[in-house]
């Protein structure tokens, strides 16, 4: 236990400060998700109505190669190296951010 004692404080603080970020994270995806929804519905009832022409097609490929596994993972992988860069408790802030994200 006096091993573990002078760490406790950076253990706390970092598994809190995670769990907050993860939490903020998945609240601003929803938002954004929500936003792109309604955007989604504008421009749906705007094709519908013959206001303007969507080319879905061109949509759908420009955006899968940004969708692709490797490159979500790159993006997760460099937000969780800026998250914890310089902390000496990242291990207790990736935790707390998977749980926040998890119960978020």
């Amino acid at each position: 236990m006096e091993v573990i004692q002078p760490y406790i404080g950076q253990l706390t603080f970092g598994g809190l400060a995670g769990f907050a970020v993860g939490y903020a994270i998945k609240a601003v995806g929803r938002w954004v998700a929500i936003g792109l929804g309604l955007i989604f519905v504008v421009v749906q009832v705007l094709a519908s109505m013959g206001y303007i022409n969507v080319d879905w097609t061109r949509i759908q490929r420009d955006v899968e190669p940004l969708l692709q596994q490797e490159q979500l993972r790159g993006a997760w992988d460099a937000l969780v190296r800026v998250l914890t860069t310089n902390l000496p408790f990242g291990g207790a802030f990736v935790a707390g951010l998977l749980l926040g994200l998890r119960r978020g």
